[in-house]
């Protein structure tokens, strides 16, 4: 396949794309706040507990599309738990994420395993940008509203909680609310990630953007937008520049690609000042 096909078909891969760049959004703008908050790779433990669900409920003869509507609470319930319980002195979110990640994949491996049910563990593993549908995009379009809208009408008060939690709840700001949306957000951002990027690279979507734009720039608003335009413009060059490639893969190739420039300039900025 070439871009000259895409180009030529591409009544067929608009839903792929528009699935793919609305994901991007909303991931790389989540992602701004859970990098900020040291909570980077709450997306790689949150990606292994939908698949040990998904992995659970398709042994038990369920349907993909209710599998993954079974994932959704789930999901929710353990991104509050990594985001609030996380920051107890007993045990940091590092801790519990590595617990969560390691417990997910042995309780999917063990019921595979024991069902022998043949479903494609690739296609969860690792994602497929073409296998999506109007459905995914009519799923995806409302939470990437809800993110966009949550950012514009609640910024400030998401800069406060980010930042210094404690002073933000010091001048009244509920808290325990926006930790509540920015989890179910991701959680849902997670699970109908899985579809495109898979498992095992859903969490760079959250990551990459936000971390290859604090090379550059400081100012939050600014981390944000940037963020959001590296994400989807990482998407666009590796579907249309690479086609015949995992789209997966692709796209966190080209997202480290930005990345290793933009910390290249951002070192040359020093030197230069």
């Amino acid at each position: 396949m070439t871009f000259r096909d895409i180009l030529e078909n591409i009544e067929f891969f608009k839903y792929p794309i528009l699935v793919g760049v609305l994901l991007c959004l909303a991931a790389s703008i989540i992602g701004v706040v859970l990098v900020l908050k040291r909570f980077s790779m709450i997306g790689d433990g949150l990606s292994h507990v939908s698949f040990g669900v998904i992995a659970v409920a398709m042994c038990l003869n369920l349907a993909s599309d209710l599998a993954l509507i079974i994932a959704i609470p789930i999901v929710i319930f353990f991104a509050y738990i990594l985001l609030r319980v996380g920051q107890s002195a007993k045990m940091k979110g590092d801790a519990i994420i590595a617990l969560l990640s390691s417990s997910s994949l042995a309780i999917a491996y063990l019921f595979l395993n024991e069902t022998g049910t043949s479903i494609d563990i690739d296609s969860y593993l690792f994602g497929s940008i073409l296998f999506a549908t109007k459905k995914d995009f009519l799923m995806i379009l409302p939470v990437c509203i809800i993110v966009v809208l949550f950012f514009i009408f609640f910024y400030n008060r998401i800069f406060s909680i980010t930042f210094d939690e404690t002073f933000a709840k010091a001048t009244g700001i509920n808290t325990k609310f926006y930790n509540m949306v920015i989890s179910i957000l991701t959680a849902i951002i997670i699970v109908l990630g899985m579809r495109i990027m898979g498992t095992l690279l859903i969490s760079s979507l959250i990551i990459f953007p936000a971390l290859t734009s604090m090379r550059i720039f400081k100012k939050f608003k600014v981390v944000v937008i940037t963020s959001a335009l590296i994400s989807i413009t990482s998407f666009l060059l590796a579907f249309f520049l690479f086609p015949n490639f995992p789209s997966g893969a692709s796209v966190v190739i080209v997202n480290l690609t930005f990345f290793v420039s933009f910390a290249l300039i951002g070192f040359v900025k020093k030197f230069v000042r």
